[in-house]
């Protein structure tokens, strides 16, 4: 069995988290050795990175400085967790990585995608994902089950990026399907306004067949 690098992106609230978590779960249910991590995060210097890239107060961070931010925490988990485990023979589940620069400094922000692409190409040395699962929503949607809705149980308060205009987001919105249209062979776009359970199954049917193994494709 291969090992593979997969990868969970989308907009606010769309429930890649969720997704790619459970996604994990049943590939390591199947016999699949595979590590889950998150995007800015997974290790000591990521995670750090993170609490300033996600600071609600940090509102005069530069477009520049957050794409570099966020190569950097890329950078440190590809060089402490990613490679580790690829080069052992264990697949990787992330939630976020590489294209979530592309759509958000790239696109989003307007920093263009060339320059978002080649500077990726030097944080992630190679490893450059298998699959990559774009859970699509309209952003008003994601909103009503994410920030909104933590808000509205008085769980968290929206991060830095959330606090963003819905314009912003649905210029990442944009972004990640343009990525989609340019690499088929890799992007796989899910209807995310599905329930969890239908869009779960859409995911680990395609993974079945990445992985040659037969998974519980009814998990929730």
């Amino acid at each position: 069995m291969k090992r593979r690098l997969i990868t969970f992106e989308g907009i606010e609230g769309s429930g890649k988290t969720v997704v790619s978590r459970e996604a994990h779960a049943a590939l390591v249910r199947a016999g699949v050795s595979a590590a889950l991590v998150r995007e800015p995060g997974g290790t000591a210097v990521s995670e750090a990175i993170r609490t300033v890239l996600l600071d609600p107060a940090r509102t005069e961070m530069a477009p520049r400085a957050e794409l570099f931010l966020y190569l950097a925490a890329r950078a440190q988990l590809v060089s402490e967790v990613i490679a580790p485990a690829l080069a052992a023979g264990r697949s990787v589940v992330c939630d976020r990585y590489m294209d979530a620069s592309v759509a958000y400094q790239g696109w989003a922000r307007g920093l263009g995608e060339d320059l978002v692409e080649r500077l990726n190409a030097a944080a992630v040395e190679g490893a450059v994902p298998d699959r990559t699962f774009v859970l699509d929503c309209p952003v008003g949607e994601g909103f009503a089950r994410g920030p909104e809705k933590r808000e509205a149980d008085g769980v968290a308060v929206r991060d830095r990026l959330e606090r963003e205009e819905a314009f912003f987001h649905e210029k990442v919105r944009e972004g990640y399907l343009r990525l989609a249209r340019r690499e088929p062979g890799r992007i796989v776009v899910i209807d995310a306004s599905r329930p969890l359970g239908d869009v779960l199954r859409a995911v680990l049917g395609n993974l079945e067949g990445l992985f040659h193994v037969s998974l519980n494709t009814d998990p929730i």
